[in-house]
């Protein structure tokens, strides 16, 4: 009876993760498929060359997607790389959900798409938190941890927002798999990281 429970609890857990990792995914497809549709306009790259972050976003966009330009998912890393290296959340994004998915002459590395989830986590990012969450349970990019994926889900689930109550019940599922100790801790860290993030606290 115990292991029907156990076997209930995870097959629940994995339909849950794998829910929110692939609706993120959907999410970046649809960001890219409204990327520009006559090519990349000539002051648009100029913005990009210049150092314009949301510019070079864009122009990443256009040849992860093909749109005006031959489909290049290696360029459309490196325009996205250069937006995260200036901390732009949206360069971070792009870049991990290119890493996580792959593409056409880009392999996956989820390696790498856990340490640009984890930037843009670090920054407040809601998305990336409950990401964070996911790959941690999963032990995808990153080392299987319960109490680390409770961490960051926990951030997640304290932001208002059309995903709040998924990543308040995937908090709780991951709560179920921790001891009282490590729960403390991660309660611990998260009231130290709202500290430390006072205008992301105010959102809630």
């Amino acid at each position: 009876m115990v292991e029907k429970v156990m076997n209930s609890r995870w097959i629940g857990l994995v339909a849950v993760a794998t829910f929110l990792f692939l609706e993120a995914g959907q999410t970046v497809v649809a960001q890219q498929s409204r990327a520009q549709q006559t090519g990349i306009d000539a002051a648009l790259l100029a913005k990009a060359k210049s150092g314009d972050a949301v510019a070079q976003v864009a122009v990443g966009e256009s040849y992860a997607a093909g749109t005006g330009v031959t489909q290049d998912c290696r360029l459309a890393a490196e325009w996205y790389q250069k937006a995260a290296d200036k901390g732009d959340v949206a360069g971070q994004l792009h870049l991990a959900a290119l890493y996580r998915d792959g593409g056409s002459g880009f392999e996956r590395d989820m390696a790498q798409a856990a340490e640009w989830y984890r930037k843009a986590a670090d920054q407040g990012d809601v998305s990336a938190q409950g990401m964070m969450g996911t790959l941690y349970s999963l032990g995808q990019g990153v080392e299987q941890n319960y109490a680390e994926a409770y961490y960051w889900l926990d951030l997640a689930a304290g932001m208002k927002g059309p995903k709040q109550a998924q990543y308040a019940a995937y908090r709780q599922m991951m709560g179920a798999h921790i001891t009282a100790d490590e729960l403390a801790e991660v309660q611990r860290r998260a009231v130290a990281w709202k500290a430390a993030h006072p205008q992301a606290d105010a959102r809630q």
